[in-house]
């Protein structure tokens, strides 16, 4: 992590350890309520720690009375100031992965990106358009006869009609008068073409030509085996996620890609199914769909925590 998303989760773990001894004091009168308010509504941020920070707040309350009294009752810490570090320190945790996952340096100095659940089109000099998915960055040069893009996170997709090469942490995507998407993933980059052909040249190993309606992941050792899908996806490219039969733990895991915040479930629901097509901007109504048509429930501590559980069984 930077040293500016460090210093940025510190001193919002500094807020929230304010807020919650106030709210433990009862000391969080009608003006003082109002400000918190805002607080928590000024990002996805701040919201998600506030959560984080009560949830520590109540493990804290938890502390055999014995061991409590052990150490409050050091006269240079007051209780307040106690939970006060308590939460500093343990909320400081968490928000740097949540800094991390939300507010990445690299996706702000790219020359163009997506926050999560943004999606953004651009047409290119030659004509060609490039667009961008969730939570994604590249880093653009248009030249004479070529177009460069350096994806530094997330997914692309290509219409090209000319040439254009893509930059990746495993290697190139070269082609020329094709339509493809890449997706960088953990394990490396999954290049899929609808249209045309793509060369995949990875840093080390052959490279791969695939045609249209293949897809392969490429690594920095070499590229995978090719494996037919289908060319009419994917559809986010619309605005759309269209599946058919798919494990619900896997949808789940595609659709939090677009939602900010957290999105937890139980790991009962991983097998059920799902079939459909779903409106990406609307990932509330995704989420009411499921709970009309399979056997769960959707919780919500705010909008940014979400939890869906097994339907109980009426007696």
């Amino acid at each position: 992590m930077s040293a500016q998303v460090d210093a940025q989760a510190r001193q919002l773990a500094r807020e929230a350890a304010h807020w919650l001894t106030l709210c433990d004091a009862g000391e969080l009168d009608a003006e003082r309520a109002a400000a918190l308010a805002q607080w928590r509504g000024r990002s996805t941020a701040h919201e998600a720690l506030w959560q984080k920070a009560e949830a520590l707040r109540q493990r804290f309350a938890a502390v055999p009375a014995p061991l409590a009294v052990a150490c409050l009752d050091r006269p240079q810490l007051d209780r307040r100031k106690l939970l006060g570090q308590a939460l500093a320190l343990g909320a400081l945790a968490p928000l740097a992965w949540f800094g991390y996952q939300q507010l990445p340096m690299q996706r702000w100095r790219a020359d163009l990106h997506t926050a999560t659940g943004e999606r953004r089109t651009l047409q290119l000099a030659d004509g060609s358009r490039l667009q961008l998915n969730t939570a994604s960055a590249v880093n653009l040069e248009v030249g004479e006869g070529l177009a460069r893009v350096q994806l530094l996170e997330g997914e692309i997709a290509l219409d090209s009609l000319g040439p254009v090469q893509v930059s990746l942490p495993q290697g190139l995507a070269v082609a020329t008068r094709a339509s493809f998407c890449v997706r960088l993933q953990a394990q490396g980059c999954l290049v899929s073409v609808s249209q045309g052909h793509v060369s995949l040249q990875p840093l080390r190993g052959a490279p791969v030509q695939l045609q249209s309606g293949q897809q392969a992941l490429l690594s920095s050792s070499g590229v995978g085996p090719t494996r037919a899908f289908d060319a009419q996806l994917p559809g986010w490219r619309q605005g759309l996620l269209i599946v058919d039969n798919q494990p619900l733990g896997d949808f789940l895991r595609e659709l939090d890609r677009y939602r900010p915040g957290l999105l937890r479930w139980d790991p009962l629901l991983e097998r059920l199914a799902v079939t459909g097509t779903f409106q990406l901007d609307d990932s509330e109504r995704i989420l009411a769909l499921l709970a009309a048509s399979l056997p769960l429930e959707v919780h919500y501590r705010s909008r940014y925590w979400v939890s869906l559980t097994p339907r109980k069984k009426l007696a």
